[in-house]
Order: C-alpha cells, then structure tokens, then sequence
C-alpha cells in the first residue's frame, strides 16, 4: 500500500489517506477487555480501539518516507474530526481540516486514523 501511495504522490496527485487497524487488532483489543471486565464503559472502549488505527497511521507514515515521499499522520482529531457525544455510534457533525489541509499544500502525504475523532463541546 505504502509504494501505491507513493507513487500516487510522485505522479502529482494530493493524497489523504483514511487508516483502519490492521489484521485482527480490534478483536484482540475487545478480547483483552473482556478479560478485564464483562462490561467496559463504552468510553473506555472507544479509547482502546482507536489503539489500533494509530499503530496504522504511523506505520504507513513510516514506511511512505521511507520510500522518499513525506508523510505525516493525524488522529482524527488533529485532522479536525468531530462527532457528538454517543460513546460507541458516534456521527460527526463538523470537520475542521486545517492541518490536513496544510499538509498536502506542502506536498505532504496526509494519513488520517479511522474510527477517532473529537467529541463536539456543544450542548443540544
């Protein structure tokens, strides 16, 4: 995936790329917390499994310069994701993609974790 990320780069193309964990990850991560507790908060499980997506988006990161392309990865809120406060079915309701946008206006690959974001602070 890196080398068809870089070569799309190469070939002029701005590219944002959305990352999912890899292979088996999230079921692991859901394993692990239901040795610890039959019912985790939902919270908590949010916060776990976006573990996954992150270990992704560095990886990918990683393996694009080291192609000689550069890149740069964001949690979904630093790419300006955010959703409302149900824990576990979040929907977002604004983007904010300042830093995305700089990124490929430098020429930058952007790779975006899936499954994160920032809980909006508004109040309905």
């Amino acid at each position: 995936m890196a080398k068809r990320i870089a070569e799309a780069r190469r070939a002029g193309n701005d590219v944002v790329v959305v990352v999912s964990a890899m292979g088996d990850t999230t079921d692991e991560l859901i394993d692990l917390a239901q040795q610890v507790t039959p019912l985790p908060p939902q919270r908590e499980m949010d916060i776990l499994l976006t573990a996954g997506e992150r270990i992704s988006m560095s990886l990918l990161a990683m393996a694009i310069t080291n192609l000689g392309v550069r890149a740069k990865s964001f949690t979904g809120q630093q790419a300006g994701l955010i959703t409302d406060a149900v824990h576990g079915k979040a929907r977002i309701v604004d983007v904010v993609p300042h830093r995305i946008r700089e990124t490929v206006e430098k020429g930058h690959v952007a790779i975006v974790a899936g499954f994160q974001a920032s809980r909006s602070r508004r109040t309905t």
